[in-house]
């Protein structure tokens, strides 16, 4: 017997939902976070450029009804790194990648290079501990002001419709 069966969600291995949270936070992070972070960070990785940082620009796409025909909306500008690091701290030669919004080359790099660290298991509970879980808090922090802010201009409108005769 054939039995239908709904689509559902892709299920998201743990690593990549790991690595899409840490790199959402380190894509949103400051560049003067990200430098802060880095200048306190010892022993550094010896840091190799694969590409980049460069910045360009991407075309961002749109799609009606969230199922609809796609159209381009605008584009954007985006810059991207990858890099390869190697000796102390990280245990083996590891690659870290990047694509921020904007044209900040260092936040790229610094992002990238964080990427690298926390692909590398000897060091990935420091980097967490030590740069992406402060940054988390303080983007949460900053998030809830905001929201707070926001919902403290909220006007509640009560409508009557009235009927035409």
């Amino acid at each position: 017997m054939v039995t239908a069966s709904t689509p559902t969600d892709p299920v998201v291995p743990p690593d990549v939902a790991a690595r899409q949270q840490w790199m959402r936070t380190l894509a949103e992070a400051g560049s003067a976070e990200l430098i802060g972070a880095w200048e306190r960070w010892e022993p550094k990785p010896e840091v190799r450029h694969i590409r980049g940082p460069e910045a360009g620009l991407v075309m961002v796409r749109g799609r009606a009804d969230a199922g609809g025909v796609r159209f381009n909306l605008g584009e954007a500008t985006v810059t991207r790194a990858t890099v390869r690091l190697h000796g102390a701290p990280v245990g083996s030669d590891v690659i870290g990648s990047s694509y921020v919004l904007g044209t900040d080359l260092d936040h790229a790099e610094l992002a990238a290079i964080f990427d690298g660290m926390l692909a590398d298991p000897v060091v990935r509970e420091r980097v967490l501990d030590e740069v992406v879980t402060p940054l988390e808090r303080r983007q949460r922090q900053h998030d809830e002001s905001r929201q707070a802010e926001a919902r403290s201009t909220l006007v509640d409108f009560f409508t009557v419709a009235r009927e035409h005769e």
